[in-house]
């Protein structure tokens, strides 16, 4: 195969490491026991560097940790305290760090022959994260599995039971949730997607130690355009996920919908005129289990939007310009936005599509 700038991107990953990590500003290290920050995003400097960004729960960006490229989702452990913010797809790196400081921010490369789709989980105890993986050879999508007591070593990988695998999560009880957008892809022509006329978009359930799967829902043919694309789990196990369309513009297909282990996917009806202004892309969706909501946010046209977690009706919307990452607040969500916004803060900076709570 001829060498591409991401097989040039991996070597050089390798070979740096942590020093590329450690070296990248005096500002890397976070300062969590010196605030009272909670989360954390991806974020881009106005010199252009790509950073994550600790940030208060009054919106205010507090630190950042270096980053040699861009980052999509993140994912975190109450269980070790460790977070991993996963590379944009087509990635090869994610980083490992710690907001408490305790150990200091690694570099993982992903395997040769596979790359990240952007996303990942802790296991329930915190000693393995899985990343949602390409197989760009085969047109798999993987799930790899990384040991975070030995070093973050790679120990194996399951099969997604789909394509273009993108969001992935764990539940408590051993359940691994994939979202696989059925959008084939490869390294080798970057972002461009090569299937929409045949794709395959499906939500997995499978057993998280084995990979064996458990259930699986394809879309029907009627929605085969429709990318399967973000999740997340309430509190009474249902799972909810978001999607992007890829038809026709004039389409207006549900763009939200649930299901529970044994039973089948539920769309939730929005009205024409959410589903309008949400431009058939909800990029990033967040479950409150505390309050019983769900959130969701476009930057199509600059939405966020708080639906009901009981039957998905639409509690209210909020016009936010470029609206990016959403996450549980206390009483409501936090949602950054592409221009700086971050809660009721502007922060000099472009936040990146996904937020975590640490």
């Amino acid at each position: 195969m001829i060498a591409t700038p991401l097989i040039d991107r991996r070597v050089f990953l390798r070979s740096a490491g942590l020093a590329f990590v450690a070296g990248l500003g005096a500002r890397s290290a976070f300062a969590l026991e010196r605030t009272d920050a909670v989360y954390a995003s991806g974020l881009k400097r106005h010199d252009g560097c790509f950073a994550i960004g600790l940030v208060s729960e009054q919106g205010t960006l507090i630190d950042e940790i270096a980053l040699p490229g861009r980052v999509h989702g993140l994912c975190h452990s109450a269980a070790n305290g460790l977070s991993v913010a996963f590379a944009r797809r087509p990635g090869t790196f994610a980083v490992v760090f710690d907001a408490k400081r305790r150990v200091e921010p690694r570099i993982v490369t992903a395997a040769e022959g596979r790359h990240y789709f952007g996303h990942g989980a802790f296991s329930p105890d915190g000693r393995l994260f899985y990343a949602s993986e390409n197989d760009f050879d085969t047109n798999a999508g993987v799930v790899g599995i990384y040991d975070c007591i030995a070093g973050f070593e790679r120990v194996g990988e399951v099969p997604a039971h789909g394509i273009g695998t993108h969001d992935i999560t764990v539940t408590a009880d051993g359940l691994l949730v994939i979202a696989n957008g059925g959008i084939e892809t490869h390294p080798d022509f970057g972002r461009t997607k090569l299937n929409l006329d045949h794709m395959e978009p499906s939500l997995v359930l499978a057993d998280a130690k084995t990979g064996a799967l458990i259930e699986k829902h394809v879309l029907p043919p009627d929605l085969k355009q429709l990318s399967t694309r973000h999740l997340d789990v309430a509190l009474d196990g249902r799972i909810w996920f978001a999607c992007q369309y890829e038809g026709p513009r004039t389409d207006r297909p549900p763009l939200v919908g649930h299901f529970t282990k044994g039973a089948p996917i539920s769309f939730v009806e929005l009205p024409d005129n959410t589903t309008d202004r949400l431009g058939n892309y909800v990029g990033a969706i967040a479950v409150n289990r505390t309050q019983g909501l769900v959130g969701i946010a476009s930057p199509k046209n600059g939405l966020w939007a708080i639906l009901d977690g009981r039957d998905g009706r639409l509690i209210s919307e909020t016009v936010l310009t470029d609206a990016a990452g959403i996450a549980p607040s206390p009483t409501s969500f936090a949602v950054s936005s592409y221009r700086g916004d971050f809660l009721d803060r502007k922060n000099p900076v472009a936040w990146d599509q996904h937020i975590i709570r640490l």
